[in-house]
Order: structure tokens, then sequence, then C-alpha cells
């Protein structure tokens, strides 16, 4: 057996172990039900437009204006529309608006005459729109590189704590057994992705809010490979993390660098997203690339090259944090005589696989 056809087999093993736990699959399902709720709530929350009685000769521009309109012979039949409530405003002679509780803002704005408004950047993206989407990307890919990767660390732990990584290594080499989980790991989060992408998506059509999507689009399609390469980065990280210890409390401790290396770049891209300096800085750097890209393309802030370059330098630095996470898994898998170190771990590599 050949390290691909190895890789091959502890992959399929890891997936198909993963996809029987329940708790990854109802972890999915949260997933799939937050992102529907995202996108579905805030619509039905809005509601429908506001129903106005008013005499026919008003009803032209109250239609215009996208509210629906109960045509009324008098004002008294107006007010009595209102408190029966059949309407949740009324326009009556003065011209004067009424309401049962609260003030009608849609009716007002439909009756107000608004002054010419010129927009000096009109192609600006709407500010809550710039600051969620953001958050956004920095939330996927800080849930899934957190979440994925401690299971990673977990595996590795687990079979060495139980002691049949002994059996394993000499059935596989010792890169293939660590190849397969992280590919393992990396096909099970971005299957994830993808449901919750299509179940995102799917809502945003539903409510109307293909415009959004339309100018999310392209940033998104560039989001995946940086996700791809950001993830199998930090997924070396947690593999090589739960190589050091031998009991699953002590991954907390071994594995605080990697969830420092998780946690920064995923606040340094919420709070810096609108410093350009910032942005342009962490969009290069390997673990803030994966998010700080994609967003920077869809501000519009980078230049066509850009993301080739970062994509590049996100390349070299995953296959050297690969090398190196391999090198302390490798040196680490077969001590069990407590916490190994980095050191000891990089200087004393076992020579098995």
């Amino acid at each position: 057996m050949n390290t691909y056809q190895a890789t091959r087999l502890v992959a399929a093993r890891e997936i198909r172990v993963k996809l029987r736990d329940k708790t990854f699959l109802y972890g999915t399902l949260v997933f799939l039900l937050i992102a529907i709720a995202s996108t579905v709530l805030p619509a039905m929350l809005q509601g429908g437009p506001s129903t106005v009685a008013a005499p026919a000769a008003a009803a032209g521009p109250l239609r215009a204006a996208g509210l629906d309109v109960l045509v009324v012979a008098d004002d008294a039949a107006a007010e009595r529309a209102v408190r029966d409530g059949d309407a949740d405003a009324a326009l009556v002679a003065g011209p004067t608006v009424l309401g049962d509780q609260r003030a009608p803002d849609d009716v007002v704005q439909a009756l107000s005459a608004a002054p010419q408004v010129r927009l000096l950047d009109p192609d600006a993206v709407d500010p809550v729109t710039a600051y969620l989407v953001p958050f956004a990307f920095a939330f996927v890919f800080f849930i899934m590189s957190q979440t994925f990767g401690i299971q990673v660390a977990q595996s590795v732990t687990e079979e060495k704590q139980t002691r049949i990584v002994e059996i394993l290594v000499a059935a596989v080499p010792v890169r293939a057994l660590l190849a397969g989980k992280i590919v393992a790991a990396g096909a099970l989060a971005l299957g994830q992705v993808a449901l919750i992408a299509v179940a995102a998506v799917t809502g945003l059509r539903l409510t109307g809010g293909g415009d959004l999507l339309d100018l999310v689009a392209p940033a998104l399609g560039w989001f995946v490979p940086f996700f791809l390469l950001g993830f199998l980065l930090l997924a070396a990280m947690w593999a090589a993390a739960g190589a050091l210890v031998n009991r699953q409390e002590d991954i907390a401790g071994a594995s605080t660098p990697v969830q420092l290396a998780v946690m920064a770049p995923f606040f340094a891209v919420v709070f810096l997203n609108d410093n350009g300096t910032a942005m342009r800085i962490l969009s290069y750097l390997p673990l803030s690339a994966p998010t700080a890209m994609p967003v920077r393309l869809f501000t519009g802030d980078a230049a066509t090259w850009e993301p080739f370059v970062a994509l590049a330098l996100l390349l070299v630095a995953a296959a050297g944090f690969l090398a190196a996470g391999a090198r302390i898994y490798q040196g680490s898998l077969l001590r069990t005589n407590g916490r190994t170190s980095v050191r000891a771990a990089w200087r004393q590599r076992e020579t098995v696989g």
C-alpha cells in the first residue's frame, strides 16, 4: 500500500466515523438553521406594507409608495377603519394622518416631499452590509477551523491514549495517517460550509435578497480556495498539538498557541475592516489572509492581481506549516511518557512510517 492509497483509506475512515457522530450531525443542523434564520427572519420581522384608509383621490401617491390602500367614503369611515383594525393608518382632511398607538412613519414618508439627493459615492456598500459581510467571512472561518481543528487534535490524542496508534503506524506511513486526518477534516469542513452557503443563498432568494447575493458572490468565490489553504495550515498545527499530549484533558494547554493563531485574525478582521492599511497588511499574512482578502475583494479595495499574490503566499505558508506540523507529529506520536515538548519532538523525530 503506497502513501496515496493509505491516505485515502485513513480519510475515508475518518469521514465515515464523523458522519455517524450525532454531535456532528446535530451541529450541522444547528448551523443550517442559523443560516436560514439569519436570512429569512429579518424579512419576516419587517412585515408587509402598511394599510392606509384614504379617499380615492389620494390613493395614487400612496400606492406608488408601496402602501396598501383601503378606499373609504369619508373621514369618519377612515377613522373607523383604524379603530376596528382594518387599517394601520388613515389619511383625513387637513391633510392629517391618523394612527392607532404609534405614528405610521412609512405613511408620513410617503406623503412628505423629499429633497433631491445626489450621492458622491453611489457605488459605496451599505454600512450595515459592509460590517456584516466581513464578520460573516471571519466567523465562518473561525468556527470551522476551531471546530474541526479541535476534532483533529482529539482524534490524534485518542489514538495515543488508547495505544491504537502503535497498530496504525505499523500498517500505514505516519505521513499518510496525518494527511488522511487533515484531508478528512478539510472535506467535512468544506461540505458543511457548502451546505450553509446553499441554505443562506436559498433564504436570500426567497426573501428578495438577490442584490446582496450578487454583491457577495465574487468575494465568496475567492473565499473557497483561501479557506481551504488556511484550514490546511491550521489543521497541521492542531494535529501537532494533539500529538504532543497523551490525554484529552491536556489538549487545551498544548493548543493555546493554535487557538491564539485562530482568534487573533478573527478579531483583527472584525475590528479593523474599515482600516484600509491594516486590511491590506492582513490580506497578505497567512493566518488572516483567508478572511481579509475576500473582504477586500468584496469592498472593492483590492487590485485584480492581489488575490493571486496573496493566494500564492498562503500556499507557500501552508506547505511550510504542513511540513513543520508533520515533523512535530511524527516526532511525538509514539511518545507516551507524558507531554512532549515541541523542541524534543522536532529534534528527536521518530523513525516510523
